[in-house]
């Protein structure tokens, strides 16, 4: 506020004056309150910002439609094992991967996009969005799009996941304005920590607990829990009744008219 006033004052007295090219609002972490009985979390004001910016954490529908994305900032030896679960089981996903990811990993991102999965963007360098200019921010998303096109077949991107889920309203509308559409999501647990993997059952029994209608789920591709839990993840939940979608399926749903979606 008081950074604000000064610089409002020196505009005043001085005319025109430096600003800082980032956002000056405080950024958000997304997160929710989880609920029981396999119901959505309860994301208070985050949901909103979403509604009324066009950025998605969950299918509303209320169907029991599953949305499986991975984040992937660097490789620990365990995609090969999720895409082949992923293949055998036929089931779509998500991999929002980084510069660091697509450089170190070209012939995993290169699979992603044959074996038909979505290729997100999680940005270059992995910076805190809220920190950057809107130019900066178009730097980092053109800098991965361009190295994801240069090894694969495919060329452009839609979806982004802020890297550690920092957000504010007006780097979602500047994202929005560059093309892309914010993904954030309705299940996690804590996966990423690779010192600390308790054995897939533990993996499996997480999302299991916390599954509800329209989940978008994430997960982190570093764990071994996960690669080992994923297949048995998967059948159980088409046991209760879940089906596995992409998140072109979830937009498109927003898009066209209910009887032309379900054709």
């Amino acid at each position: 506020m008081y950074k604000l006033y000064w610089i409002m004052l020196a505009v005043l007295l001085f005319g025109a004056v430096a600003v800082p090219a980032g956002n000056l609002v405080e950024g958000y972490g997304w997160g929710y309150k989880k609920n029981n009985n396999h119901q959505p979390p309860e994301v208070g004001k985050y949901g909103d910002i979403l509604e009324d910016n066009g950025g998605y954490y969950l299918d509303k529908s209320g169907e029991k439609v599953i949305y499986l994305t991975f984040d992937n900032g660097y490789e620990q030896g365990y995609t090969g094992k999720i895409l082949d679960v992923l293949k055998k089981r036929d089931v779509p996903a998500a991999f929002f991967v980084t510069g660091h990811y697509v450089e170190s990993s070209p012939e995993l991102v290169k699979r992603m996009v044959e074996e038909g999965h979505i290729v997100g963007n999680h940005s270059y360098h992995h910076p805190d969005f809220t920190k950057l200019s809107k130019q900066k921010m178009k730097e980092e998303l053109d800098k991965l799009q361009t190295a994801v096109a240069k090894i694969s077949d495919q060329k452009t991107m839609q979806y982004v996941r802020p890297p550690k889920g920092t957000f504010t309203e007006q780097s979602i509308k500047w994202a929005n304005e560059l093309g892309y559409i914010h993904m954030f999501w309705s299940l996690a647990f804590v996966d990423w920590n690779t010192n600390s993997q308790k054995g897939w059952q533990s993996a499996y029994q997480q999302v299991i607990d916390q599954v509800h209608p329209g989940a978008v789920i994430l997960l982190h591709t570093v764990s071994e829990d996960n690669a080992e839990a994923l297949e048995y993840m998967i059948d159980d939940m088409r046991k209760q009744g879940y089906t596995f979608k992409s998140l072109d399926d979830l937009v498109m749903k927003d898009l066209l008219p209910r009887p032309f979606y379900q054709l």
